[in-house]
């Protein structure tokens, strides 16, 4: 029986990180059990911000693309391939990008609150307001039945719905409605206590060393209420009891919430804990990943691949656009 297909995908930033891995890695790789799965690493995307200075995109698509492997994503399972090795993304962006009014690009929330975020760059140009659209090419040309994303990028898969009957409207019916699939997610935050994000300087990265997590967890924020060991504290406003929350087991979690109410424990003891289980996580993560770093044309070949395979699909869905637009001569 044919199962549901779902498509997703990630900018080119470096080297992945936890929150990357829990709010949407980890998902993807169970649901390789359920869907017909396409991985897309969107390198066109990352140069809606980062134009100007695309020289790392190359060696960044490699790292993602090896951290996906390290995590479990299965080139026999699941298609994984670059967005820019098959065009017709491209031009069915083009096609779309003629019946899509102005005013439905502008509002997208993310619109102006990155360009607020990201101030220091110019993003006044058409590519950052139609990366949304992009983002629905990237969906309907493999005529995915749902994507999974978070809360925040769910606006989008509502775009690429109202694009949907759009098109369909105008041409017949030719593309299904994506459903949202929203993945639930844990709270990762950063050893800021924000958003664990590359841009703020706060992540821990996937391939981290033992030290190196145990070095950037060490200052992490806690309770601002325990300024001395024998002060109580809240666990529930606890940037390191969150990451317990995603890493630990029930028990360890429960030692950790009783001993910060009591001061039982001192933050540096719980911070201990934490690294133990985030690193028992993480290393058979590490092992494969160490093993694809040593065979990176085997990496580039399964991309390679996984785009064979994207663009014999896309292709079918974009002779069909073509002919539904009557322009397939």
């Amino acid at each position: 029986m044919t199962r549901p297909r779902i498509l997703s995908g990630m900018r080119p930033t470096g080297a992945l990180h936890l929150g990357n891995y829990m709010g949407a890695l980890e998902n993807w790789v169970r649901l390789q059990d359920e869907y017909e799965c396409y991985y897309c690493i969107v390198d066109w995307h990352s140069l809606t911000t980062d134009y100007a200075n695309p020289g790392q995109v190359k060696d960044n698509v490699l790292e993602v693309a090896t951290d996906w492997l390290a995590a479990g994503l299965d080139p026999e399972r699941s298609a994984l391939f670059i967005q820019s090795l098959v065009p017709e993304h491209a031009e069915l962006h083009l096609l779309l990008s003629m019946i899509t009014p102005l005013p439905w690009l502008e509002r997208v929330p993310t619109y102006k609150e990155q360009q607020q975020q990201i101030s220091e760059k110019d993003l006044g140009t058409y590519g950052f307001l139609g990366y949304p659209l992009l983002q629905s090419a990237d969906i309907i040309i493999y005529k995915a039945d749902a994507v999974p994303v978070g809360e925040d990028q769910a606006p989008h898969i509502e775009l690429t719905r109202e694009i949907v009957r759009r098109f369909n409207n105008f041409y017949g019916p030719v593309f299904p409605e994506p459903k949202t699939l929203h993945t639930v997610s844990k709270r990762i935050p950063g050893t800021d206590g924000r958003k664990m994000s590359k841009s703020y300087g706060n992540a821990i990265d996937m391939k981290d060393t033992p030290d190196a997590i145990r070095q950037k967890l060490r200052p992490m924020l806690t309770d601002p209420a325990r300024q001395r060991r024998t002060d109580p504290g809240n666990p529930d406003i606890c940037p390191v009891f969150d990451l317990h929350k995603a890493f630990s087991p029930k028990p360890t979690q429960d030692w950790a919430a009783a001993g910060c109410r009591s001061a039982g424990i001192g933050c540096i003891d719980c911070k201990n804990k934490l690294a133990e289980h985030m690193l028992a996580v993480l290393a058979p993560m590490q092992a494969r990943r160490r093993d694809f770093e040593a065979r990176p044309k085997d990496v580039w070949e399964i991309l390679i691949e996984g785009s064979k395979r994207a663009r014999a699909t896309a292709q079918a869905t974009m002779d069909e656009v073509r002919a539904a637009m009557k322009i397939r001569y």
